[in-house]
């Protein structure tokens, strides 16, 4: 049974105890004075008590009544300030007039005012103050110090009506339950003590985890904010990688387109002068298109041709324009749709495919380039070949190693082999699986 619903019972158990023993008294002095009437022996009784008690019927009726009057004020709880004083100045009157009526003969019911005070007074500022005012209200309720005011009856005298040891067996009883009830009077407050010690080790030990929690919660701020600063300068820097595989790409890629075409045109100029100014125009396509795609790189935005056409027709814009720029001849065959794809996915292919032409022409001289994407379940697969001089020993330059960045992104993978002009091969996993869209 837990402490909290053990006082709760023992305090029951003295309401109950607390009753017995008013009933108890009263019924004692009830019959020695309905046994004085009867054996007309009253008019000696009156004579040696000076005072005209009540009659006997009274005695304990009024004693019950006031009881449960009492009992009921017990119950009032929840109540706070003026309401609280009122309470318990009504509790100690009721008990006053129970003390009254039976001489004073018993006053233990001051030690329930007590109990149900310790319980139940919310605050603990409130509760010295009551309790020595009740406390004193005990001491003073004797029969010796009320009997020099009031014209009083001690039990001792109701219970010299009884013969024969009747009244010192009666009179055992009484100082019995009397001393039963303040025993466990005795250990409801000890329990009270014991709880109220429970409830200060509980705070505690919250508390104590409340500490500990504020310390690991400023850690793991603190932690959070150095993730913070570093995730800030890991965003800085992949931020600048980023711009410069975007400058790289388009500047790269239109810078290769207009060199070549350039010295195509210087071959031309002697030789066909109309052709050189058609050649020209193209060129200044391309680097108007270089200049477009540098502005919407620097501005975080996507190459303009994905920008104003889907992928499919991006790439063949691509091919078209340094096929016109740089006079290589160039392949491409898609067998797949690409019309399907996210926007990071659909950069990233646009990137490698550029890419792959930019090093094929400038690097290795190609004149001819074979670009193959296809599909092979959940991959696809981009194959760029060209016939250009190759690369028997492949040092990676800033183009290969962002590829190689750019694929990681999507869990793709990057093979390269320069041993017969140069191979590029790019596997990027489908995110929907091997089904077709598009």
């Amino acid at each position: 049974m837990e402490e909290n619903s053990l006082s709760e019972y023992i305090l029951v158990i003295m309401k109950n105890l607390n009753f017995i023993i008013i009933l108890y008294v009263s019924l004692i002095i009830s019959y020695s004075l309905s046994g004085y009437i009867q054996e007309n022996s009253a008019y000696e009784f009156l004579a040696e008590i000076s005072v005209t008690p009540p009659a006997a019927w009274k005695i304990p009726v009024v004693c019950s009544i006031l009881y449960i009057s009492f009992l009921m004020l017990m119950l009032i709880k929840n109540i706070r300030g003026f309401k609280l004083v009122i309470k318990l100045c009504l509790e100690i009157v009721t008990s006053f007039f129970i003390s009254y009526i039976l001489g004073f003969s018993y006053t233990g019911i001051v030690l329930l005012i007590i109990a149900d005070t310790m319980k139940f007074v919310p605050k603990q500022g409130w509760k010295f103050p009551f309790i020595v005012f009740i406390c004193f209200f005990y001491f003073i309720a004797d029969y010796d110090l009320m009997s020099l005011h009031y014209n009083l009856v001690s039990l001792e005298t109701y219970i010299g009506y009884f013969k024969d040891g009747t009244g010192s067996v009666l009179m055992g009883i009484k100082n019995i339950v009397n001393s039963l009830n303040t025993f466990i009077f005795l250990i409801y407050m000890i329990l009270l003590v014991r709880i109220h010690m429970n409830e200060k080790e509980r705070i505690m030990h919250l508390n104590n985890q409340l500490n500990s929690a504020n310390d690991e919660l400023k850690y793991v701020n603190m932690q959070l904010s150095e993730y913070a600063k570093e995730s800030e300068k890991m965003a800085e820097t992949k931020e600048r990688n980023r711009l410069a595989r975007e400058i790289h790409d388009t500047l790269g890629h239109s810078l290769t387109g207009i060199i070549t075409g350039i010295e195509a045109c210087t071959t031309l100029m002697d030789v066909a002068p109309e052709a050189t100014k058609e050649q020209l125009k193209a060129i200044a396509e391309v680097a108007r298109q270089g200049i477009t795609d540098v502005r919407r790189s620097v501005k975080a935005l996507r190459p303009d041709a994905l920008e104003k056409s889907d992928l499919s027709n991006a790439l063949v814009t691509l091919i078209s324009e340094m096929r016109s720029a740089t006079s290589a001849e160039i392949e491409y065959s898609f067998e797949t749709s690409l019309n399907c794809f996210n926007e990071d996915e659909e950069d990233i292919i646009y990137r490698i495919v550029q890419e792959c032409i930019t090093n094929s022409i400038r690097h290795g001289k190609a004149g001819k380039i074979y670009i193959y994407i296809s599909r092979e379940f959940n991959l696809l697969k981009i194959l760029i070949k060209d016939n250009g001089t190759g690369c028997a020993e492949i040092n990676k330059g800033f183009g290969l190693h962002h590829m190689e960045e750019r694929l990681d992104m999507l869990h793709g993978s990057l093979n390269y082999n320069g041993n017969d002009g140069f191979i590029v091969e790019a596997k990027i996993p489908i995110r929907w699986g091997t089904e077709e869209k598009g």
